[in-house]
């Protein structure tokens, strides 16, 4: 076949700080996802993206032509409304497994597909498959069966959805154009909108164990989310929410998903509470329920219910014993006074190192491995008190990990307060 463009001439576009047409952009999508422009064509185009930008019109039309590149799911003939959340990702970040099932507790169906963690960022996936028995691949059909059933699903997405996107992300991830707020914006929201939820909210998190380390930067990302989903026709919310503490008392696996499951019996860290209830109530108005209210549906095990059924839908036992560490390893306090400071992303490498994470795809996670914490900043801590727990079955990680949490802390004189970014920062529709 005769290529209607040539890769060289698209990246030369870019390079030079021109715009991408239409045609451009359908045309390498399409051809890149075919084979017929290289792996290294592609990054000379991702790395002149990152450097140079895209204007709004060219990031909807690349996001449209990575949606065309597969499949795109229908839930139109579900009785309820649909709404979805992403989170970019950050440390002790268990919000979905909560916020699910308590939104199908109040009338709205739940598609969420979710993945597995790559570095410090935890999986949803990974954290589900410590409950014994669960699975997390579902045929469409199982997925909008157990929508009409349940109300909520938390599964791998299918091959067939977005597969451009699958492709250029691995090679962002060995290119150094991650960063690019283009592709991130395009990635997240070609997988979200193909996935034909109704809503979107989106929970764009800000500080050390988030991938946009600033405000501003977090900001621009949420904006262009918010467009993109505005302009494919899907209501879209972003939160910019704080992630330079962990979220909640655990990162790791089993230890999450029991959090979890004290959040949905009424109890749980206030943190991942308040989250959790904000996110449900953005979603249950962008749904058109914004009558029902989420904190009752927690109150009354209406959520709890919930996650019962969604869990045993796809085979999982919510009942039975969540996998435990064989060894265990405590940070003590070394002075009185008041926690200040803990970051997020020094206690999410500890968790990956324990065994929590995986460096590569292919790796395998340990259910029990990770970090639970006995103290937030605003704690008063005395020497010698437990500060942290480490998790693992393999105690020569023990090292690495505590390696990993070298000025982790900060334990100022009593009096002091943390100066710390609020839970929910800021609202962007």
């Amino acid at each position: 076949m005769t290529e209607s463009y040539d890769a060289v001439d698209v990246i030369v576009t870019k390079r030079d700080k021109g715009e991408l047409s239409d045609g451009q952009i359908d045309w390498v999508i399409d051809a890149y996802t075919r084979g017929v422009v290289a792996h290294e064509q592609m990054s000379s185009l991702a790395m002149a993206i990152l450097l140079n930008g895209m204007t709004r019109r060219e990031i909807a039309r690349w996001t449209s032509a990575m949606i065309a590149s597969g499949e795109r799911m229908d839930f139109s003939a579900l009785s309820r409304p649909t709404a979805d959340k992403h989170s970019t990702g950050g440390v002790g970040d268990k919000i979905t497994l909560p916020l699910a099932p308590l939104v199908a507790a109040c009338g709205v169906a739940v598609p969420q597909l979710s993945g597995r963690g790559l570095g410090h960022t935890g999986g949803t996936l990974d954290k589900l498959e410590s409950v014994p028995g669960w699975q997390a691949s579902l045929t469409n059909e199982q997925m909008l069966r157990q929508l009409e059933d349940v109300g909520a699903v938390i599964c791998a997405a299918g091959e067939g959805l977005a597969p451009a996107d699958k492709k250029l992300y691995a090679l962002r991830d060995v290119t150094g154009t991650v960063e690019a707020i283009p592709l991130i914006a395009s990635s997240i929201m070609s997988k979200k909108i193909a996935e034909g939820t109704g809503a979107l909210v989106l929970d764009v998190k800000v500080g050390s164990g988030a991938f946009m380390k600033t405000v501003e930067d977090a900001r621009e990302l949420a904006r262009t989310m918010v467009d993109l989903g505005t302009d494919a026709g899907v209501r879209t919310v972003a939160m910019l929410t704080n992630m330079q503490v962990p979220l909640g008392l655990t990162a790791g696996n089993a230890l999450e998903v029991r959090e979890s499951v004290e959040v949905l019996a009424g109890g749980g860290p206030q943190d991942v509470v308040e989250l959790t209830v904000a996110l449900a109530r953005e979603m249950l108005t962008a749904a058109g329920r914004e009558d029902a209210d989420p904190a009752d549906a927690l109150a009354d095990g209406r959520a709890m219910d919930a996650w019962h059924r969604m869990i045993r839908a796809q085979g999982g036992d919510p009942e039975a014993p969540l996998p435990v560490a064989k060894e265990a390893e405590d940070v003590l306090a070394p002075v009185d006074g008041v926690l200040t400071q803990l970051d997020a992303l020094k206690v999410g490498v500890a968790a990956w190192r324990l065994g929590a994470g995986r460096a590569r795809k292919e790796d395998p996670v340990q259910a029990g491995a990770g970090v639970e914490l006995h103290a937030k900043p605003g704690a008063t801590v005395r020497a010698g008190e437990r500060l942290l727990t480490l998790h693992t079955d393999t105690p020569e990680r023990f090292s690495r990990a505590l390696e990993a949490l070298d000025g982790s802390f900060t334990i100022a004189p009593d009096g002091s307060r943390p100066d710390l970014l609020p839970l929910v920062i800021e609202k962007i529709a």
